[in-house]
């Protein structure tokens, strides 16, 4: 059996994921952010046409390639701030959830630069990445096609 083309994937099936989307563009987090995130977690989940999309995205929200090609090592890298830092260690503990356990001092170093409902949303981002990374890996569409809507 072939993989998915975009026109076979069900209605509800994209509208859901697209209105989890539409929450986070609306939630109030920084959008580079998110983007680096995003960017980090895709790296991570080895997901190509991902890693497309939010290199463009995070070039278009003001991010630097700096920062992007480096971002395997931003724990060494001395250009991301305190608050990037705590970000990606969240995102990556909760990706890799069976290698690492998100603890009491996760959340408290967050709440240093988030408040408690934007930790929650910054939850959702990172889980909601992680499934658009999930469904790119089974439906396998091609990458390289991404372009960013200007606004």
């Amino acid at each position: 059996m072939q993989r998915f083309s975009h026109s076979e994937l069900p209605n509800g099936l994209y509208a859901a994921a697209m209105g989890v989307e539409t929450y986070l563009s609306n939630c109030g987090l920084d959008h580079g952010l998110l983007e680096l995130m995003r960017f980090r977690i895709s790296q991570i989940n080895h997901c190509v046409y991902c890693l497309d999309m939010h290199y463009k995205e995070a070039i278009a929200a003001g991010e630097t390639e700096l920062k992007l090609y480096s971002i395997s090592a931003w724990r060494e890298a001395p250009y991301y701030s305190n608050k990037e830092r705590a970000v990606l260690s969240y995102a990556e503990k909760l990706t890799l959830l069976s290698q690492n356990e998100v603890s009491d001092e996760d959340i408290e170093n967050l709440g240093k630069f988030f408040s408690r409902k934007e930790i929650a949303n910054l939850t959702l981002a990172i889980a909601q990445i992680n499934t658009w990374n999930r469904l790119m890996d089974a439906f396998r569409f091609e990458p390289g096609k991404h372009r960013v809507n200007q606004k």
